[in-house]
C-alpha cells in the first residue's frame, strides 16, 4: 500500500508543478483571465487520485481481514517504507520552497490602476495568505504520506520482528486512509467554491455593500459579484447608483481605492450610473441576493 502511495504522490508532484506551469502563461484573445483556473483543476485532479487510489486501497485492506489470507514480506515493507520516508522529505521540502517562493511572488507583484468616467476597471496585485490551492494540495497530501510511511515503517519492524502481526499492514492502511480524506477535504471543498465561482469565505457579501453604500453620494449598489480565479486571485463587478450632482469620476475613485486597500482585489469593474428612484427601488437585482 505505501508503494502505490508513492506512486500517487510522484503523479500529484508532477502534476502541482504542471498546473503551475501552465497557471503562468500568459492572457490570450480566447483565454482572456488566463491559465489561472489551472492549478484549481489540478488541484482538483489530484484529489480525485488520491480519492480513488484510497478507495481502491481500503477495498483490498477489507479483504484481507476478511480472509486473513495473505503474506507480508516484511523485508521489502522496509525497504518500501523507508523510501517513502525519504521521497516524501524530498517533495515537501521542493514544495514548500515553491510555496514560500509562491507568497514571496504575490507580495512582490507591482500595482496597477486604469479608470474611467462612467466605468472603472483596475489591476492590482495581492499579498493575500492563500496561496497556490495546487501546491497547497500537493505539501499537504505529501506531508500526511510522510506521516504514513513513518506508520508504515514502524509497522514493518514490528511485523519484521513478529510476523504473526501482519494485521499491522491493513490497519495501517484504514488508520492513514482517513487520514487522506481529513487532509484533503477542505482542500477539495475550496477548489469546488471556486469552480462554483462562490463569493469569497474571507469575505463578507454585507460588509461589502455595505461600505460602497458608505461611499458620499451614493444612493444604490447592485450587482455586485466577487468571485475568484483562484485562492489567491479575486475578481470585483458592481453598478453603482448615484444622485445626478455627484461627480462620477470622484465616486469611482473612492470605490476604487477602497476595493483595492481594503479588500486587496487585484481586478475591479465598476459601473458608476444615475440613481432613478422609480425603477431601482422596485427591481429585484436592485435589492441583490438572498441569504441563503
Amino acid at each position: 500500500t505505501d508503494a502505490a502511495h508513492l506512486l500517487s504522490d510522484l503523479a500529484s508532484f508532477i502534476l502541482s508543478l504542471f498546473a503551475i506551469w501552465i497557471s503562468r502563461r500568459q492572457p490570450t484573445k480566447h483565454m482572456s483571465f488566463g491559465y489561472h483556473r489551472a492549478e484549481v483543476l489540478g488541484a482538483v485532479t489530484s484529489i480525485l487520485m488520491i480519492w480513488i487510489l484510497t478507495g481502491v486501497l481500503v477495498y483490498l485492506a477489507i479483504e484481507r481481514v476478511r480472509t486473513n489470507d495473505f503474506e507480508i514480506d516484511s523485508s521489502a515493507m522496509l525497504i518500501v517504507s523507508g523510501v517513502g520516508v525519504v521521497m516524501n522529505i524530498v517533495m515537501a521540502i521542493t514544495l514548500s520552497d515553491v510555496f514560500c517562493c509562491r507568497k514571496r511572488a504575490q507580495h512582490a507583484d507591482d500595482r496597477s490602476q486604469h479608470s474611467g468616467l462612467s466605468h472603472g476597471h483596475s489591476h492590482a496585485s495581492h499579498g493575500h495568505s492563500h496561496v497556490n490551492m495546487n501546491v497547497r494540495a500537493a505539501l499537504i497530501h505529501v506531508i500526511g504520506d510522510l506521516i504514513q510511511s513513518v506508520g508504515v515503517l514502524i509497522a514493518a519492524l514490528i511485523i519484521h520482528l513478529r510476523p504473526d502481526y501482519k494485521m499491522a499492514d491493513p490497519i495501517c492502511t484504514f488508520i492513514f486512509s482517513v487520514l487522506v480524506m481529513f487532509t484533503t477535504y477542505g482542500i477539495m471543498r475550496d477548489a469546488v467554491y471556486v469552480l462554483m465561482e462562490g463569493f469569497p469565505r474571507h469575505m463578507d457579501y454585507t460588509a461589502v455593500k455595505k461600505d460602497l453604500m458608505d461611499i458620499d453620494g451614493v444612493h444604490s449598489v447592485h450587482s455586485l459579484h466577487i468571485w475568484s480565479l483562484t485562492m489567491s486571485r479575486q475578481t470585483l463587478s458592481v453598478h453603482l447608483a448615484i444622485g445626478a450632482d455627484v461627480e462620477t469620476e470622484h465616486v469611482l475613485k473612492k470605490a476604487e481605492s477602497l476595493i483595492r486597500k481594503k479588500y486587496d482585489i487585484q481586478e475591479t469593474t465598476i459601473q458608476v450610473e444615475r440613481f432613478e428612484a422609480r425603477t431601482m427601488t422596485s427591481c429585484p437585482t436592485c435589492r441583490g441576493p438572498p441569504d441563503c
